[in-house]
């Protein structure tokens, strides 16, 4: 099963444009945003993309909102490679978006998956509960925001429980 089954990846003709190769990270929000607040995102998004430098030259990179919770932030690094101090912009993008919202983007042991088509979340804790309990299984999809690159985010992005790193954890 892949991420293009599950949900339309984005259309845009620079998404499209980028490699499988591309450099990947996804902030999953501690809430959904409102269809408000995800127009204003992306808004925001394409300004810090079509600004976003590393050492005085120009990153080709893409930001989207998806699902209403989780900011994907992509890099061309065969382009221009993102250093530290532009990794460092990035963070500071995101925390700067976290106060605007009110919401927690770094939080890594909150999983999220998708039930009745709806994103779930809970963490690490609950999840497991959750999954002792049957209420999650092996065949759940849920969301593993650690891929790397676009190609991995559009085959792996989404998968089975069962076959991702959350297993591990339950």
């Amino acid at each position: 099963m892949t991420v293009i089954q599950l949900f339309k990846t984005p259309e845009s003709a620079l998404y499209q444009s980028l490699p499988d190769s591309t450099r990947t990270w996804i902030y999953q929000s501690s809430r959904p945003f409102s269809d408000d607040e995800i127009s204003a995102l992306k808004t925001l998004l394409t300004r810090f993309t079509q600004s976003w430098a590393s050492h005085s030259r120009q990153l080709c990179a893409f930001g989207d909102v998806l699902f209403g919770r989780f900011i994907l932030l992509m890099v061309d690094e065969d382009q221009a490679g993102a250093s530290g101090c532009s990794i460092d912009a990035s963070v500071s993008f995101l925390q700067q978006l976290e106060k605007r919202y009110g919401v927690d983007l770094f939080d890594r042991l909150t999983f999220a998956w998708l039930e009745d088509g709806a994103v779930k979340t809970a963490e690490q804790g609950e999840f497991a509960r959750l999954y002792n309990e049957g209420t999650i299984g092996d065949e759940t999809i849920v969301f593993d925001n650690l891929v790397k690159t676009k190609g991995d985010f559009e085959k792996a992005w989404l998968k089975p429980l069962g076959k991702s790193w959350h297993k591990r954890l339950v």
